[in-house]
């Protein structure tokens, strides 16, 4: 559903809307989806449900590997501006801790896909890493990579960067424990994902620094920043089915769309498929049944 017009985010991105609360934020997420950097002009039913409720799961059960910006999901307690939207609020909302975010992303890649296999068709590398030969796609990698990126403004592309340009940006000890940070929280999470018969390809972290301690911000391991694959079909020498937005992407490479705005309308089918996508990795994951609870 549409936000509320009278409600007016004190910043902006992609996909969420960001209030300042003073010493806290509120982190909204919208239903919006972008894909290549561009925000589309149809919102997809529950997306912003599914990604703050997934979020708020990993942040949870992966608390013990490194702090995150998440204090409650509680929406009663915010000031009285906000009173007339709680129950739009509700269920894609977060209030989370203010941090000095990192203008870096920290990618983990545990399979040979997307950009990195178009990479590493045309020269061996993923990122500049060089691979052994006759890997083929979707392969499952000897040891997951870690590619961080820059991050992108709205419209423009995220560059990947190699793990030395990141430390010449972040500072050579931060860097090195973002690697370190971004690599345990992919494996803990791809591990527990396995265990619910779906294969995290690859996800992208945000970091930042809280009160000078190392913090895992925004989203985390949703179906928005990460590739999801069924377990049980997954099949390395072509591309995979997929619980994410990539659903979304390959009708876009198919419409013949430069990538550049605007975008094109989605079809009705593809979005509400791409919506029950969002929902079955949510359930998935977790083990929860979804029930939404905002309006």
């Amino acid at each position: 559903m549409a936000q509320p017009l009278e409600l007016s985010p004190d910043a902006r991105g992609k996909v969420r809307d960001l209030y300042d609360l003073d010493d806290r934020l509120l982190l909204v997420a919208t239903d919006r989806i972008s894909a290549f950097d561009v925000v589309l002009p149809d919102p997809i039913p529950f997306k912003g449900e599914v990604l703050t409720k997934l979020s708020v799961f990993w942040f949870e059960m992966l608390g013990g590997i490194v702090a995150n910006h998440f204090l409650t999901d509680d929406m009663d307690d915010l000031p009285e501006r906000f009173a007339p939207h709680v129950e739009w609020l509700r269920g894609r909302s977060m209030i989370v801790k203010k941090a000095d975010v990192f203008p870096v992303e920290c990618i983990v890649r545990g399979y040979l896909a997307g950009s990195g296999w178009a990479e590493y068709r045309r020269s061996g590398t993923v990122c500049g890493l060089p691979l052994p030969a006759g890997l083929a796609e979707s392969d499952l990698l000897a040891t997951p990579l870690f590619t961080p990126s820059t991050k992108a403004e709205i419209g423009t592309h995220d560059e990947n960067i190699s793990p030395e340009r990141m430390r010449a940006i972040v500072g050579e000890e931060v860097g090195h424990r973002l690697g370190l940070a971004s690599i345990a929280l992919y494996e803990a999470a791809r591990d527990h994902a396995r265990t619910r018969g779906i294969v995290i390809a690859d996800t992208k972290f945000e970091f930042g620094l809280v009160d000078g301690e190392l913090t895992l911000v925004d989203e985390v391991l949703t179906p928005d920043s990460s590739r999801f694959w069924p377990a049980d079909a997954w099949e390395p020498g072509h591309g995979q089915p997929s619980f994410d937005k990539q659903f979304v992407r390959d009708w876009l490479e198919g419409s013949g769309w430069d990538k550049t705005p605007p975008a094109p309308s989605l079809p009705p089918d593809v979005v509400e498929a791409t919506s029950a996508k969002y929902i079955e990795a949510y359930e998935r994951i977790t083990g929860r049944t979804f029930e939404p609870v905002g309006v």
